[in-house]
């Protein structure tokens, strides 16, 4: 399950710093640089993804997610992106116009 809230948290954080969408942890952690990131992956890649973690892994990965939390936070705080969408009225237009030319 980590490798599945870390990207969130780590896509999530780079789209509101960058406008970019990525989703690949990797190409993420070449980024943001977390050895924990690089330890999770290594470990699926050996195919031990489904193993248990100790209590000391669990405690840093817990720690890693409340940093990453974090971050996501901070990015968001200092962002200028809206709080609500501004593009609704455009994008319904563009959906409509788009189903009427393939009838």
């Amino acid at each position: 399950p980590l490798l599945y809230a870390d990207p969130v948290l780590l896509s999530g954080t780079h789209l509101i710093e960058t406008g970019d969408v990525v989703a690949n942890i990797q190409l993420l952690n070449e980024r943001f640089g977390l050895a924990e990131i690089e330890e999770l992956v290594a470990r699926k890649r050996a195919g031990a993804e489904k193993m248990a973690l100790d209590a000391d892994d669990l405690e840093a990965h817990g720690r890693l997610l409340d940093r990453l939390e974090a971050q996501l936070q901070s990015a968001h705080d200092a962002s200028d992106l809206p709080d609500e969408p501004t593009t609704v009225a455009a994008l319904e237009d563009f959906v409509v116009r788009l189903r009427l030319a393939t009838l």
